[in-house]
Formats: C-alpha cells, structure tokens, sequence
C-alpha cells in the first residue's frame, strides 16, 4: 500500500464518521431530512472499505 492509498483510506474514513454524525444529528433534531446525509455516510463506507 503506498502513502496516497493510505491517504485516501484515511480521508474516506474521516468522511464517513463526519457524515455519519451529522446524519445521526439531524435524526434527532430534523427526523424527516436525515436521509439527505445517508448516501454520503453509506458512500464513504464503502470507499474506506475498498469496495469501490
């Protein structure tokens, strides 16, 4: 793995945890609009898992 794949993976993971919290706030505060952030959480994740 050279130093751009790693960070890649490392941004991608950054990403996801960022979307994942802002989706599980606006869950809690904004219930009916959370799933304008499900595609990025859910796309990060398979992109920090390299699957994509």
């Amino acid at each position: 793995m050279n130093k751009e794949e790693k960070s890649s993976s490392s941004t991608d993971w950054l990403l996801f945890l960022i979307s994942t919290v802002v989706m599980i706030a606006m869950l809690i505060w904004v219930n009916e609009w959370f799933w304008l952030a499900m595609p990025f959480s859910l796309t990060y994740l398979v992109k920090a898992l390299k699957m994509m």
